[in-house]
């Protein structure tokens, strides 16, 4: 059954006028389901230009260091955990009013202030106090919608206990010195990261919307997909040769490819079975997201390296793109086995998919060959695990 947002009945007047939430009910359609409002989607445009920001740190080196990669994959958790916070309130409260968006727009101001930051972390205060603006307000917003009733009282107070942690946090790094600020930041987001498992035997009392969350979190991979891409075209020069093209082509198979496994597993109804709080959920999301902007980057590399016609592409490179793909593959069945424990064929199209994968960048190259056979590799696990998920649907 679909839960809806609980209010009390009998708000005072300014308690109702403060929340926007006397009497509101959710936004929906005519069939009941909650979509995403024009808001939530305004939210998500200066994302976009938080991801390209957080990936734009590899630059054009294909040989990266795995320190950079561990600070471009923290990063991404920091820009995906502050557009999580918004998500989750919503699917929950989203009275939509204009307390409500003024609020939202000054989280945008600080999504804005992370995205400006992200290139100079961290000497730069700007991603710290980006994040602050935008978790201070998912702060305000529970503030807002603890006085609506008792089921609000309970995740609120785990919410603002847990997320409140972090934010002091947060706060007392901009006083410590640089080189110190990260250590601070990930006990930071550990704890934040913690709080809704630590919460989850209360939280799961009040579910998440089963429809609302998973096309915002459907929404966001796209987003994460189309930074990839775009990765991906900017590799491309003004004038290709033939070559080029067919070489991009071959490229663009692989994002191709991901996009149509993951749009068949969110539209059949095994996302929304069991959603309950929507922490396992999410949460693999995050590694899952992470991938797919690494995979991105290094296909963009691999174009280039052909455009260069180098003979042999690095051994960073390589690695790089085996461990984004396998560990998309990786989410993926868990996503699947969280829902309905896989079956023998669906094992073998995973051991299929991250063994061919493996095979190919630990064994070729050249970067055109790579792109072939790796392109073809991944197109197969796709028509082989589509076909899979929409048999299982039907059953």
């Amino acid at each position: 059954m679909r839960r809806v947002r609980r209010t009390a009945p009998h708000l005072p007047g300014w308690v109702a006028a403060w929340t926007g939430l006397g009497g509101r009910a959710p936004q929906a359609d005519e069939a009941g389901h909650r979509h995403a409002t024009w808001l939530e989607l305004f939210l998500d445009l200066i994302f976009v230009y938080a991801l390209a920001a957080v990936v734009r740190r590899l630059g054009d080196d294909p040989t990266p260091s795995p320190g950079a990669v561990l600070a471009v994959l923290g990063l991404f958790v920091v820009v995906q955990w502050a557009w999580l916070g918004q998500v989750f309130y919503d699917t929950r409260f989203d009275p939509d009013d204009v307390p409500h968006r003024l609020l939202v727009l000054v989280a945008l101001v600080g999504a804005g202030t992370i995205t400006l930051g992200a290139d100079e972390v961290p000497e730069s205060v700007l991603l710290p106090v980006g994040y602050l603006i935008v978790r201070g307000v998912l702060l305000l917003l529970y503030l807002r919608a603890r006085p609506t009733g008792p089921m609000a009282r309970t995740v609120t107070t785990i919410y603002l206990l847990g997320f409140g942690s972090g934010w002091l946090i947060w706060l007392a790094s901009l006083a410590t010195p640089t080189n110190t600020r990260p250590t601070l930041w990930i006990v930071a987001m550990l704890i934040e990261l913690a709080t809704p498992w630590v919460g989850k035997r209360w939280l799961n009392r009040f579910p998440v919307d089963d429809q609302h969350l998973p096309e915002r979190i459907g929404q966001f991979t796209i987003i994460v997909l189309g930074s990839a891409l775009a990765s991906l075209l900017f590799a491309v020069p003004d004038h290709p040769r033939p070559h080029m093209i067919v070489t991009a082509g071959l490229a663009f198979l692989v994002p191709a490819a991901v996009w149509w496994v993951y749009t068949t597993f969110v539209t059949t109804r095994e996302p929304r079975r069991r959603l309950r709080g929507g922490q396992t959920y999410s949460y693999l999301h995050i590694p899952l997201g992470g991938a797919l902007l690494l995979l991105g980057w290094a296909l963009g590399q691999m174009v280039r390296l052909a455009d260069d016609e180098v003979a042999r592409l690095p051994t960073e490179l390589r690695l790089v793109l085996a461990a984004s793909i396998t560990a998309w593959m990786l989410c993926g069945l868990a996503l699947h086995w969280v829902w309905n424990r896989p079956s023998i064929g669906r094992l073998g199209i995973a051991l299929y998919g991250m063994g061919s994968t493996i095979l190919v960048t630990t064994t070729v190259h050249e970067p055109k060959l790579m792109l072939s056979l790796l392109s073809l590799a991944i197109v197969g696990y796709a028509v082989l695990l589509t076909r899979r998920l929409t048999a299982t649907a039907e059953d």
